[in-house]
């Protein structure tokens, strides 16, 4: 089976716009350590499009493009996107730009494509963009991750401590110090 380039394309434009819808939705509920780590997990799935020989390229053109996705691709998601507390839930907040940075690295991969498409089989630059885009994206979710459990990790009562010291109060919620005589 060959895939032609207008194919391609149309496949590109409908992927980009189903990601942006997505984008969206996803900004309006709650997160959760399922919605970060499903993503890249369902994604991985993908990496068993090199079982045909068609998709294949030498090991050094697939750490390339990991590591172009990772560091310089992640960084404008990064920038873009926050966690945040609201009251017991976490929420994602984006900036305005993040739709923008979303349809510009959508059109760097177009346009880069286009000329991919030249000199690789559209096969292999498919999979070559593949492994980008999950080093963009494993990349950004790790970020979330670490800030998700951040945001959620229990805060340590002090009082629970055991090397906090307990104060007594007085009766205008001034700490009475230790070794004071004990209010009655």
């Amino acid at each position: 089976m060959h895939i032609s380039p207008v194919e391609s394309a149309i496949a590109s434009v409908v992927g980009a716009v189903a990601v942006l819808i997505w984008r969206v939705r996803e900004g309006q509920t709650p997160v959760t350590l399922k919605k970060i780590l499903i993503p890249p997990a369902g994604m991985a799935t993908g990496f068993c499009m090199f079982i045909v020989p068609a998709f294949r390229f030498p090991w050094t053109w697939a750490l390339i493009a990991f590591l172009i996705g990772a560091i310089l691709l992640a960084y404008p998601l990064l920038r873009t996107s926050r966690l945040h507390r609201e009251g017991d839930v976490v929420m994602m907040k984006r900036s305005s730009a993040f739709l923008i940075v979303i349809v510009v690295l959508a059109l760097v991969r177009f346009i880069a494509r286009g000329y991919f498409d030249r000199i690789m089989t559209i096969e292999q630059t498919g999979g070559l963009f593949f492994i980008l885009a999950f080093g963009m994206i494993l990349r950004w979710r790790m970020s979330m991750y670490f800030e998700y459990r951040a945001l959620t990790r229990p805060v340590q009562d002090s009082a629970s401590s055991a090397f906090s010291v307990r104060h007594t109060l007085d009766p205008q919620g001034k700490p009475v110090p230790p070794g004071s005589a004990e209010l009655e």
